[in-house]
């Protein structure tokens, strides 16, 4: 199939494409990476009357640290984290979840910004985000606002960006060196969204965890925390059986959606299998 008629702009800067969101409102779509955005184009789910390019917005294309935050510019390409040259636990991090994102010409073409301006609940950028509780960047024409990873998600294929605004920059904590990181997730196809994904981090002093984040993805309309099972975390020290129980109260705290991929019981056995096996990867180093 083909898309319906559209008019195409090209931006050249944030700047330009922030004006003719202002301009055509929520008549308009951006366009990066299109490997989400395209395909619902040509079966007519998608049918704006603009299309506003940012693919040579080269001042959306950057990934920086500064003062303790990772700052990722919202055209930075999936296949930018997949071997960081870094080894610090964040980059580790990214670098384990983006080797899941699709396949390698989607990894190459995708964007980092994109992903979350979709917010597809199974998307692997959604849920680090908010398992580190980054903050999502927002431009338009009166100014920029700052939107919590918490706040940003809505529902499925809902953010909280409104049409004149476009997403600029993605804010992400660094962690402290010794935090160990872990990321699973489990799908039907090599290259399919995941059926279920956890994400965790925790950080050790003196063998006592003391803090613990655990992430899930593709069991509700959104990224979700477990936070029950964060909470049983700290104090302890993480073991294989430690990792076992967190999984339990994971999966008895979460109810997840059922679709024709799986059943919410389904889902529920992997939240207790996915987040004992990312804990046991961070165990593992």
């Amino acid at each position: 199939m083909k898309p319906a008629r559209f008019d195409y702009h090209e931006a050249r800067s944030a700047a330009e494409a922030v004006s003719l969101l202002s301009e055509y409102g929520d008549e308009a779509k951006i366009l990066a990476g299109g490997q989400s955005l395209v395909p619902a184009m040509n079966f007519r789910l998608a049918r704006p009357s603009v299309l506003v390019d940012i693919n040579r917005a080269v001042d959306l294309d950057y990934v920086e640290r500064e003062d303790g935050i990772l700052r990722v510019g919202s055209l930075v390409r999936h296949r930018s984290f997949e071997n960081p040259v870094l080894t610090d636990p964040l980059t580790s991090l990214l670098g384990l979840a983006a080797r899941h994102v699709g396949h390698l010409p989607i990894r190459v073409r995708g964007t980092f910004g994109g992903s979350l301006a979709h917010a597809d609940p199974a998307a692997e950028w959604c849920v680090i985000t908010s398992l580190m509780d980054a903050e999502i960047v927002a431009q338009s024409s009166t100014g920029t606002r700052v939107v919590p990873a918490a706040n940003f998600f809505q529902t499925v294929f809902t953010t909280d960006l409104r049409p004149d605004e476009l997403l600029v920059e993605v804010r992400v904590p660094s962690l402290p060196a010794s935090a160990q990181v872990g990321f699973t997730e489990l799908s039907r196809r090599a290259g399919d969204f995941a059926l279920t994904m956890a994400a965790v981090v925790v950080d050790q002093e003196e063998d006592r965890i003391k803090t613990a984040r655990i992430a899930l993805g593709g069991v509700s309309d959104r990224p979700v925390r477990a936070s029950g099972a964060e909470r049983a975390l700290v104090g302890t020290s993480l073991t294989t059986e430690l990792a076992a129980e967190a999984g339990e109260i994971a999966a008895s705290e979460i109810e997840p959606i059922g679709d024709i991929h799986g059943s919410a019981e389904y889902r529920r056995d992997l939240i207790r299998v996915l987040t004992k096996r990312a804990l046991q990867q961070a165990i593992s180093g």
